[in-house]
């Protein structure tokens, strides 16, 4: 029983684990059915404008780190050796008393080792390295808000193209549909020409009727195929594979009481307008730029006040290896230094501080009236469509009962075909409104979300 439980185990975990690593990737695999969610965390992992917020997040995260650095006191250490030879030939030389002299060659080595630590710890610099470090992370921050908001624009985008792909491949249906009516309605009138009940004419007006029908549905197909195209290519999946984008969880009607349950939560909108500038990735981005901008001044002012900085270190040297610690110098203390004149460049730096902050300042109060006009147009977007969505549904109920009613008069003569073909067009039209309707009544909805940076 032992044995046989060992060789489970032994199967059971690399089995386990290949599930772990493939079934992330099973919703990308060829012909695959993908969901809505899943499209928008394919999109997430793969789309080139999140990568690139996630890069520019992390460097921004390293430049905090270093402005952290610059509070903390800087350690070097050091060492050296050098050898020094000199290499004298022999020479000759005559005093004045005229005596000669020979002096012989020789050849000395010197040798010279050094070690030593070095400490410096900057005091006060003119409140800079606060300011530095104040102005990375108010730039981190907004490098975070950036990531938000171009994962939430990623959310809408996928959800766009999806429900395009949806949307086409309804409206292919109705083509489909209507091309099978009219193959039907050919059938009837060729045999009721055969024994003489309608007249050729008719024959040859469904004829060129089911030609229109049929490149009606070649367009339809058409547009289907590239609007899976398009969802694949930005969720970074190969083009030319098959994917079956379908979510049973996107319903086929709208709930008449879901416009006055979404109405009423966007009721008051100087409440919806006061919580979006909370939660709007991309106003609170454009807040820490004006806070990194304040920083930026107080850094550059700083130039104008003195530097007070502390240092020590530690020192050996000796002209032999083994007697490097021989000597020994330590040495530490204070130094100050106090900016007198620099040519205007410290001045020159606080203006363009200064006039960064105050475009900043203006930035950020586009920000805030791009998100009064993002949610008064998502509303307003919101509100069309559901009017939208009300006419079309009662446009097929019309268009339905008048195409019954052509179809029945043509079948008992008293109608002719062009009639029945005219209702038989209303009605089509009238079925692509409502599939338009629907899918653009479901995008408002999401995108009046993304309005007031809720978008999940």
């Amino acid at each position: 029983m032992t044995r046989k439980r060992e060789i489970m185990l032994r199967f059971a975990v690399p089995l386990t684990l290949t599930v772990l690593l493939v079934a992330p990737n099973m919703a990308q695999q060829k012909g695959a059915k993908i969901s809505l969610d899943q499209a928008i965390d394919i999109a997430l992992e793969r789309n080139i404008s999140v990568i690139q917020a996630e890069n520019t997040l992390e460097a921004q995260e390293s430049g905090r780190l270093a402005a952290y650095g610059d509070l903390m006191p800087s350690l070097s250490a050091s060492g050296s050796w050098s050898r020094s030879q000199i290499d004298r030939s022999s020479t000759t030389t005559q005093n004045l008393g005229g005596a000669t002299f020979t002096i012989a060659p020789s050849f000395n080595v010197t040798n010279s080792f050094s070690s030593g630590l070095s400490l410096n710890y900057t005091l006060f610099n003119g409140f800079a390295n606060s300011a530095n470090l104040n102005r990375a992370s108010s730039t981190v921050r907004a490098a975070e808000h950036t990531l938000k908001r171009t994962r939430q624009q990623t959310t809408l985008d996928v959800t766009q193209l999806y429900l395009n792909v949806l949307r086409t491949r309804e409206l292919l249906k109705v083509r489909e549909e209507n091309m099978k009516r009219s193959e039907k309605q050919l059938e009837r009138i060729q045999e009721a020409n055969r024994v003489g009940s309608l007249s050729l004419a008719d024959v040859y007006r469904q004829q060129v009727q089911l030609s229109n029908d049929e490149l009606s549905q070649i367009q339809a197909q058409n547009d289907y195929d590239k609007a899976r195209a398009d969802l694949a290519f930005y969720l970074a999946l190969p083009v030319m594979d098959e994917y079956d984008f379908s979510d049973p969880s996107i319903p086929l009607e709208i709930d008449t009481t879901d416009f006055a349950v979404v109405m009423n939560r966007y009721r008051n909108v100087d409440s919806v307008v006061g919580g979006a500038l909370k939660t709007r990735p991309d106003y609170l981005s454009s807040v820490e730029a004006h806070n990194s901008a304040g920083s930026s001044v107080t850094a550059a002012w700083g130039g104008h006040l003195p530097t007070l900085s502390a240092f020590a270190s530690y020192g050996t040297s000796s002209d032999q290896f083994s007697r490097l610690w021989d000597n020994r110098t330590t040495t530490w203390g204070l130094q100050v230094s106090l900016p007198l004149f620099s040519g205007f460049r410290t001045d020159n730096l606080v203006q363009q501080a200064k006039v960064n902050e105050r475009n900043a300042l203006e930035q950020m109060k586009q920000a805030e009236r791009k998100v009064q006009i993002d949610i008064r147009k998502a509303m307003l977007d919101f509100e069309a469509a559901q009017k939208q969505l009300d006419v079309t549904r009662k446009g097929v109920r019309s268009a339905q009962e008048d195409r019954r009613i052509a179809e029945e008069k043509y079948n008992l003569g008293a109608g002719t075909l062009l009639d029945l073909l005219i209702a038989n067009a209303n009605y089509v039209s009238a079925l692509s409104n409502k599939v338009n309707g629907f899918y653009n009544y479901y995008f408002t909805k999401r995108q009046l979300e993304f309005s007031t940076g809720t978008l999940k």
